[in-house]
C-alpha cells in the first residue's frame, strides 16, 4: 500500500483536502512499513487494513472541516472526563457497559467515533441513522462470520460503548491496528511518539460529539495506560480508573484475544511473537501508569476486577463516591437490569493456555510482584 494514494482515496470520497497539518502522517508511515514487512497478511488483511486507514483518514479530514464550519466548538468545556486505564483483559470494557447506562453518563460508540459529522442529536440519538445502521451491520458482521469464536472473547454491541482507539486512529497512533495486526515495529512507534497531538485531536471530536449530546465523558482504552501525562495535560481535570487483575493472565489473555482477532487477517502463526509483545506492552502499560500516578495521584481511583464481578453493584456505587458522583436512583436501576442481562461469558468462556504463547504464569508473576504486592493481586 502506498500512503499518498490512501491520503487521495480519503479526500476523494469526502471531497475535503484540509487534514488539519500533517501530525499523522509519521504514524501512517510506521504503520505501513510494519505491515508490509511484517503483518504477514493474507487475503483479507490488506484490504481491511486499507478500508480502516483510508476510513480513518476521511474522518479527520470530516472533523477538521467541521470544525472549520463551526469555530464556537472551541467553547465546548469537558469536564473532568473520566478515564478508565486498566490494561486489557483487567475489566475496563464491563466496568465502562456498566457506567454508561446512567443517563448522566456520555459515553461513546463505535458508530459516532468512526462517523461523528454531523454530531449526533441527544433526542434522537437512539434513532440516529448511523447507530441503526450499526446495529445491521453487526447483525451481518462478516468478522462474527468468519471468525464466530472471537465473540466469546470480545464484544462490544452496538449499543454499548467502545473504546477510545478508533478515534486515535484518525491521528495514526492507535494500537486497534496491533490488535488485529502483527505490527511489532508499529508497537516500537506508538511507544515512542508524543501522545500530546493524538490526544488533542481526540479532545477535539469529543467537543464535537458534545455539542449537541452533553454528559459526563466516560472514556477508555488500554492505550490510555502508555500516556496518562498527555492525558492529563490536554484534559487538566481528568479523572483516571485503574482497574486490577492479575496480570499474567491480563497479559496471557491479551495475547490470546490479539491472536484470536488476527487470525482473521494474517493465517501466520503469531502466537509466541504475540506473547512476547503484549508481555511488553502491559509492562510498560503498568509502569508508565505507576508512575504517572506519582504526579497526579489525587486523580486515581482504583477498582479490583474482583470486586467488579463478584459484587458489580456495590462496586459501582463505591466508586462513585470515591469520584464525588451522585449514583441516581434512575442510574441504579439501569445497572441491576444490566447486570441481570450482561452476564459474564454469556458467549461462551474464553479458553486458552498461556504455553500457546511462550509466557509461563511464575516468571510473570515475579517480573510484576510489586505490582501484584501493592494491589493486593497476590
Amino acid at each position: 500500500m502506498d500512503a499518498e494514494q490512501l491520503i487521495d482515496a480519503a479526500a476523494e470520497a469526502t471531497g475535503l483536502s484540509d487534514f488539519g497539518g500533517d501530525g499523522y502522517r509519521a504514524g501512517l508511515d510506521a504503520l505501513l512499513a510494519s505491515f508490509t514487512t511484517q503483518a504477514e497478511a493474507n487475503a483479507i488483511g490488506e484490504p481491511t487494513l486499507e478500508a480502516l486507514v483510508t476510513g480513518s483518514l476521511a474522518t479527520r479530514l470530516q472533523v477538521v472541516d467541521w470544525w472549520a464550519q463551526h469555530p464556537e466548538l472551541a467553547d465546548e468545556e469537558i469536564v473532568e472526563p473520566i478515564f478508565i486505564v486498566g490494561v486489557s483483559r483487567s475489566g475496563t470494557t464491563a466496568l465502562s457497559h456498566l457506567l454508561s447506562v446512567d443517563p448522566a453518563v456520555r459515553a461513546p460508540r463505535q458508530w459516532e467515533l468512526q462517523s461523528p459529522v454531523p454530531p449526533p442529536e441527544a433526542a434522537t440519538y437512539e434513532t440516529d441513522e448511523r447507530f441503526l445502521a450499526a446495529i445491521e451491520a453487526d447483525e451481518n458482521s462478516v468478522i462474527h462470520a468468519l471468525n464466530p469464536a472471537f465473540k466469546a472473547m470480545h464484544y462490544d454491541p452496538p449499543d454499548m460503548p467502545t473504546e477510545c482507539v478508533p478515534l486515535m486512529a484518525q491521528n495514526m497512533v492507535s494500537l486497534q491496528f496491533n490488535a488485529m495486526f502483527h505490527l511489532p515495529d508499529y508497537a516500537d512507534f506508538v511507544l515512542g511518539v508524543d501522545h500530546v497531538p493524538t490526544y488533542e485531536h481526540h479532545k477535539r471530536v469529543y467537543q464535537l460529539l458534545q455539542s449537541r449530546h452533553p454528559g459526563r465523558w466516560v472514556v477508555k482504552t488500554p492505550h490510555h495506560a502508555l500516556a496518562v501525562d498527555a492525558i492529563a495535560e490536554v484534559y487538566p481535570d481528568a479523572r483516571f480508573v485503574w482497574t486490577h487483575r492479575d496480570p499474567a493472565t491480563c497479559i496471557a489473555s491479551t495475547a490470546s484475544i490479539s491472536c484470536g482477532l488476527g487470525s482473521t487477517f494474517s493465517d501466520a502463526d503469531h502466537r509466541r511473537a504475540a506473547g512476547a509483545l503484549w508481555t511488553r506492552m502491559l509492562i510498560e502499560m503498568y509502569e508508565r501508569t505507576e508512575d504517572a500516578r506519582t504526579r497526579h495521584g489525587d486523580r486515581f481511583v482504583d477498582v479490583d476486577y474482583r470486586s467488579l464481578v463478584a459484587d458489580p453493584l456495590a462496586t459501582t456505587a463505591k466508586l462513585y463516591d470515591d469520584l464525588g458522583m451522585e449514583l441516581s436512583a434512575e442510574a441504579e436501576q439501569r445497572m441491576v437490569a444490566h447486570t441481570a442481562e450482561h452476564r459474564q461469558h454469556r458467549f461462551g468462556k474464553h479458553e486458552y493456555d498461556p504455553a500457546d504463547f511462550g509466557l509461563d504464569r511464575d516468571e510473570l508473576n515475579g517480573r510484576l510482584a510489586d505490582y501484584r504486592a501493592r494491589y493486593g493481586l497476590d
